[in-house]
This record gives C-alpha cells, sequence and structure tokens, in this order.
C-alpha cells in the first residue's frame, strides 16, 4: 500500500544521549529534501510530545515520521502512529540506540555525527514493511521488550538517568546497574503464557519482541522474527542477585540456551502477577508495577526498514520505500 505523502515530519529529541546538536539534524532534513521530501521539522520538548507529535503527522497524512532520539523516543513515536499508515523511520541518537542496532543502522557518535546521514541514505534505500507491537492493557505500545525483575529494577533506580549518564552510554548505564544490583530481591511471580503457566522464584522476566537484549549488548534470541505475532518470554530462575551476572555471561557467550533455570515461552498474550508488586520497564523506560497483562499486536507498525537489516529478521520482503511513496 502506497504511503500517503511524500511528507516527513522530523521529530528530534534535543536531550537525547549523544547531544548531535541541531545542525546535523537540518542537513538530514536537508538530505530528505533532496530526494523530493517535504520536511518538517519538529524538536520534543516535554515527555509525550513525540507521541503527540507523531499522532498529528498521522492526521496530516505524512508518510513518514523521521524520529531522531533514543529507544524512548522511538517508543512515544510508535504509539503515536500505531495502526495508522504513517511509517517510522528511525535516528539513532540516544544512549543505548538498541532499536537501530537491531536493524544494524550506522550510529553517530559525537566524533562522527555524520552517521546518522548514513543511516538515512539506509533508510532512503530500505523498504516498509509491517511491525509487530506489544500492548500493554493500559492500551501502551512497545517496541523491543518488557521486564520485570533486575532490569525493571534497576530502570526504577536509575531513571531520570544523568545528562553524563545519557552521553557515555551503555557502558556508564552498566556500571551504575552494578551499583544498584546488591539491593535487589528475587521476585515471587506467576507467569501465564497463553495456556502456559510458570511460577516460582525469578531474577528476570523478559516479554521479547526482537533478538538483542541488554541495550543491544546481548543476543538474546539469535532467530527472532519482528512480524511473526508471538512474543518470546524469557525466565530467569533464581534467588541471589549474583545470579543475574552468570545469566548475563551466558547471554554474551550464546550459551544460554543449555542452563536449566532459564526457560523461554512463546505466545500471544502474557500476564505476571507478583507478590509484593514489583516495578516493570517497556523499552527500557519505567513503565509501572506488577501485576502485568500485555498481547502482541501482529503488524499494528508501519516500519521504513533500512537496506542493513539482517536477513530473516522479518519474514515480509515489503515494498520499497522509492515505489511506496509514488
Amino acid at each position: 500500500m502506497p504511503l500517503p505523502s511524500t511528507k516527513v515530519t522530523l521529530i528530534y529529541n534535543p536531550n537525547a544521549g549523544r547531544g548531535m546538536g541541531k545542525g546535523i539534524i537540518l542537513r538530514v532534513a536537508e538530505f530528505w529534501q533532496e530526494y523530493g521530501w517535504e520536511v518538517f521539522v519538529r524538536p520534543t520538548s516535554r515527555t509525550e510530545h513525540a507521541a503527540e507529535l507523531a499522532r498529528h503527522a498521522v492526521e496530516q497524512e505524512h508518510g513518514l515520521v523521521l524520529a531522531a532520539g533514543g529507544d524512548g523516543t522511538l517508543n512515544e513515536v510508535a504509539n503515536g502512529l500505531a495502526h495508522s499508515q504513517t511509517a517510522l523511520a528511525p535516528l539513532p541518537v540516544g544512549t543505548a540506540n538498541s532499536f537501530a542496532k537491531e536493524l544494524r543502522l550506522p550510529r553517530p557518535n559525537l566524533l562522527d555525527p555524520d552517521k546518522l546521514l548514513a543511516a538515512s541514505r539506509a533508510l532512503m534505500d530500505g523498504h516498509i514493511v509491517q511491525m509487530d507491537l506489544g500492548q500493554c492493557d493500559s492500551g501502551r505500545y512497545w517496541l523491543l521488550w518488557g521486564g520485570a525483575g533486575a532490569d525493571g529494577f534497576v530502570v526504577d533506580q536509575i531513571e531520570p538517568r544523568s545528562k553524563l549518564i545519557k552521553r557515555l552510554g551503555p557502558a556508564a548505564y552498566a556500571v551504575k546497574a552494578l551499583f544498584f544490583l546488591p539491593g535487589f530481591p528475587s521476585i515471587n511471580a506467576k507467569i501465564t503464557v497463553d495456556d502456559q503457566v510458570a511460577t516460582g522464584e525469578f531474577l528476570m522476566i523478559t516479554i521479547s519482541n526482537c533478538r538483542l537484549f541488554g541495550g543491544g549488548e546481548l543476543r538474546l534470541n539469535a532467530h527472532a522474527v519482528l512480524d511473526d505475532g508471538v512474543f518470546e518470554v524469557w525466565l530467569f530462575r533464581g534467588q541471589q542477585w549474583p545470579t543475574v551476572m552468570r545469566y548475563v555471561l551466558e547471554i554474551g557467550l550464546d550459551n544460554h540456551a543449555n542452563d536449566p533455570n532459564i526457560e523461554m515461552l512463546r505466545g500471544r498474550r502474557v500476564s505476571i502477577v507478583t507478590n509484593p508488586s514489583v516495578p516493570y520497564h517497556l523499552d527500557g523506560e519505567r513503565a509501572g508495577v506488577t501485576p502485568f497483562s500485555a498481547t502482541i499486536c501482529q503488524g499494528a507498525l508501519r516500519l521504513l526498514a533500512p537496506n542493513t537489516v539482517p536477513p530473516g529478521l522479518f519474514n515480509q520482503v515489503g515494498e520499497r520505500l522509492r515505489q511506496a511513496s509514488r
């Protein structure tokens, strides 16, 4: 299906982790204009502003929303675009840029901001696909993963992140996480995935819609597909926080599938009930406390997938941007 128009809203977060500055954003806008797109640059100024701007782009029948920010900005934009004909085009300027790593997009830094233009070129030569989204019973969507346990606890302790942590990226985030982990107790939980039930003491519960994990630095599921209509729910059993570090090492060594205390369930519907309630995150952002229930929404987000996408990440071939924008 063709895009609604060749109009583009370029949403950028001036406070995103890498501090690229407005200059490179304007150069990105010029790049798209040179290819015949009409670009409207819109900075965010508050929480949920990106979602509002994305909804406005849908109302104005824009074909694309270029989202220049981190995973939090992309999460907001996805919430504004869900179930619309306007496609998300991610531009990585955040702290972790997990989604960009998932798509293998070039990622800029302070020494090489021009990689944002390289990311634009990869998108320009990309395809329009329909990506799955997770949706909580509250109505909120997410792109990559939700989680309770050690990761939800650490996110709850760290947020809001300082400008220094945002600029230094995942390494600084990991060091900060190590500071808080000793205070983490395991959680007593009942997890239901479709008709499958697991109970007991858990250190992490990760509801995944992607391949990568831990800020995009670790590969949790090498064969995950972003448009297959199911979650992969990873259950990490245990009671002592040092076991979390062992699990992270096993994932890094791609040996976690052999650990009997790690279980993966697949399904379309998931619920987590804990005693007591614990914080959970969506796409690495503080989102609430348990109980938590969610459903996979197959094909809910129209995405401009770059030409860098790894094989098998989508079942669809998709339509080339140059054809969809005619």
